[in-house]
């Protein structure tokens, strides 16, 4: 059955009032944390994949969001390479809608650059 409250200091109608107790995030500093962890995901997927030169520009992107190089870890999880490369395009499309949402140029392109080379890849030899 319910209970009121019998402190002031809980009470629903003091909430928004007085000093809070959690760590409050504008909506940028969110959207660099959701664009900092796709962006590590990609990483991952594209490391998998062997890619050097993508996987480098991608870390690049990571350590400017997060302050700090990613950990990287180029673990197989036994995949053929077309799963890894829808994959690959699959998180390149989530880096892009965050990356627009944040306005972040740089990393809109690295993005796209990312789903065209993995279309690119799945597409069958001379199908243009």
């Amino acid at each position: 059955m319910y209970e009121p409250n019998r402190t002031k200091t809980a009470t629903v109608h003091r909430m928004g009032r007085g000093r809070v107790d959690y760590p409050h995030r504008s909506r940028a500093e969110e959207l660099d944390i959701q664009l900092a962890g796709h962006l590590s995901a990609l990483l991952a997927v594209t490391d998998e994949l062997g890619l050097e030169e993508p996987a480098e520009r991608i870390a690049a992107q990571v350590a400017r969001l997060r302050g700090a190089p990613p950990a990287r870890n180029a673990g197989r999880s036994g995949e053929d390479a077309a799963t890894l490369r829808r994959r690959a395009h699959e998180l390149a499309a989530r880096v892009l809608l965050v990356a627009a949402s944040r306005a972040d140029t740089a990393v809109a392109i690295l993005a796209a650059e990312q789903m065209d080379a993995h279309t690119a890849a799945l597409e069958p030899a001379g199908a243009h």
